[in-house]
């Protein structure tokens, strides 16, 4: 073979360079429609979940009574605050709108001389929820009446100054210590849950309360306690799946409505869950535990394993029928934690990715009903249509504020 000349060599690589060039282009060029349709993907779906968010809230609106609540007198009064925290981040309502302000004059006038916001029992659950929408509506004259509120939450944290049910101690030991139960009528006796302890977190965490905090730490050890987890988790029901139940029980042993079963080796195994698991990754975000956290790492895991905007995922594997319940407590709890994490897409089990913000403004705009709301299973109170609205109007704004912001 003749060797190139110096001039056939010059001219190999520039035609290598000039196709190197040309590839590079093609390559901007292909990606540039997909990023394109991308940025109006997340437009159309901003601009739909604004028209969900208006229809609904027309209809909660028109549900106002002339004392300022919009739930009839014997409703709880968490239901009031969580109407007007959809009402108050709603996009062209907010603070300023004159329905929203009777209704937070009508909400503090049941704030307690305890700081507790209820009426009988719930405290806990009507205290947190009202914390939160007082929270969101900016106002420093509300800022008194948090912090008392909220210095009476607090007080509903199970800890070793208080006996249990049985007059045992309440120490690190004990699978109730850092939870928080209904409070009111049932706070002597009544254990703890998730469900009312993500509330109580989320409640801290809007009002501005420090994460170093005891009343954080104290929590996580209990969140930690209710997680799929054996890594991290002292309880003798505890698997690896990640995912989280309801609550440690009465007696102790852990509870799951999603069922229980017997493991290969014998032991009681309780089922994770779809509410409770995106409740505990939202508590332990809240309490300042980072992604590289394995408790994080491990919900996180369970999330892309089980992703479905169909079902409350595992509910199911308790009861076939029980697949729909509690879906939009659900909805609204899978977006205030999606967008704590600040993941938009999630790669689930078979590599799909999902940008979680597009599917549920898209399924929430499925559900709709002609006058606004939405309704859903009777169980846990979703055949109310004021509560169920709620909840759909929160995830909607969480999912508008992940898309301006990530």
């Amino acid at each position: 073979m003749l060797p190139l000349s110096t001039h056939k060599v010059g001219s190999l690589v520039f035609a290598a360079a000039i196709a190197a060039v040309a590839l590079s282009w093609h390559d901007l060029l292909a990606q540039a429609p997909v990023e394109a349709q991308q940025v109006d993907a997340k437009s159309a779906a901003r601009k739909k979940a604004e028209e969900l968010i208006a229809s609904g809230a027309k209809y909660l609106l028109a549900l106002q009574q002339e004392d300022g609540a919009f739930v009839p007198e014997r409703a709880p009064v968490g239901m009031n605050a969580l109407v007007l925290k959809a009402l108050v981040q709603a996009p062209g309502i907010g603070y300023e709108h004159p329905a929203v302000q009777k209704g937070y004059q009508k909400l503090l006038a049941f704030q307690l001389d305890s700081g507790g916001i209820y009426r009988n029992s719930l405290a806990n659950y009507n205290t947190a929820i009202a914390i939160s929408a007082l929270a969101s509506a900016n106002d420093p004259e509300f800022v008194p009446a948090i912090r008392k509120a909220t210095a009476y939450l607090k007080s509903l944290q199970w800890n070793d100054a208080i006996e249990g049910p049985n007059g045992e101690k309440i120490d690190e030991n004990h699978p109730w210590f850092g939870g928080f139960g209904y409070g009111g009528q049932s706070r002597g006796p009544g254990r703890p849950d998730l469900s009312n302890t993500h509330m109580a977190i989320e409640a801290m965490h809007e009002a501005g309360l420090s994460q170093d905090d005891p009343a954080y730490q104290n929590a996580l050890k209990f969140i930690t306690r209710l997680q799929n987890s054996s890594e991290t988790n002292d309880q003798p029901w505890a698997g690896d799946d990640g995912g989280f139940i309801y609550g440690p029980s009465a007696d102790g042993t852990g509870e799951s409505p999603a069922g229980e079963y017997i493991g290969a080796d014998g032991k009681r195994m309780l089922r994770s869950y779809g509410s409770m698991t995106y409740a505990g990754l939202k508590s332990m975000i809240y309490a300042g535990l980072s992604k590289d956290d394995p408790r994080v790492k491990a919900a996180w895991n369970w999330i892309r394993n089980n992703w479905t905007l169909d079902e409350n995922p595992g509910m199911k594997l308790g009861h076939p029928d029980n697949a729909q319940y509690g879906m939009y407590y659900y909805y609204h709890t899978l977006s205030k934690a999606l967008n704590a994490y600040g993941e938009p897409v999630i790669q689930d089990a078979n590599g799909v990715s999902h940008d979680w913000r597009l599917e549920l403004i898209d399924k929430l705009g499925n559900l709709q009903r002609e006058d606004g709301s939405w309704v859903g299973e009777r169980r846990w109170m979703e055949d109310n249509p004021i509560l169920v609205t709620s909840y759909a109007l929160l995830a909607l704004e969480e999912a508008i504020e992940s898309l301006d912001s990530q």
